[in-house]
């Protein structure tokens, strides 16, 4: 049993998404630093100073100044300033991700090579004619 947990794990795919597991999770807070530290503040100053994350309803009829004083006070709170925060933090991660993902399939992707010409131009009539044509269909003209 100890061979084959051994023979399990040195596999390659299962070594290779555990190295994707943790760099995902490293690359994961950086993005959201990126999110709550950098993209964040501007956002909540171009719309007048808010702060998303006091925004809320207290359900148990209390009038509280932050939602750290309502949970403190044991307060049913709809956190609706959370859920926009969350919005706006999976919306700016999905489009880091998605630059990410672009950038590295520039990188990656091989070049294609370019296609064999299989026509050319009459030098006469200039309309397209098979590579290996001696005369031209249209104009009916001879060349090399």
């Amino acid at each position: 049993m100890l061979k084959e947990f051994k023979d399990f794990i040195m596999r390659g795919n299962v070594l290779d998404l555990a190295v994707g597991v943790v760099i995902g999770a490293a690359f994961a807070k950086i993005v959201n630093s990126l999110v709550s530290d950098v993209f964040l503040p501007p956002v909540g100053l171009l719309l007048g100073n808010v702060d998303f994350s006091n925004l809320f309803i207290s359900l148990s009829g209390g009038d509280y100044k932050s939602l750290a004083d309502a949970q403190a006070a044991g307060a049913a709170t709809l956190n609706y300033g959370l859920f926009i925060n969350n919005i706006i933090n999976f919306l700016i991660i999905g489009f880091v991700i998605f630059l990410v993902a672009r950038y590295a399939n520039r990188i990656f992707t091989k070049p294609q090579p370019a296609a064999e010409a299989t026509e050319k131009d009459c030098p006469y009539c200039f309309t397209k004619i098979p590579i290996r044509a001696t005369r031209c269909p249209h104009c009916t003209s001879h060349f090399q």
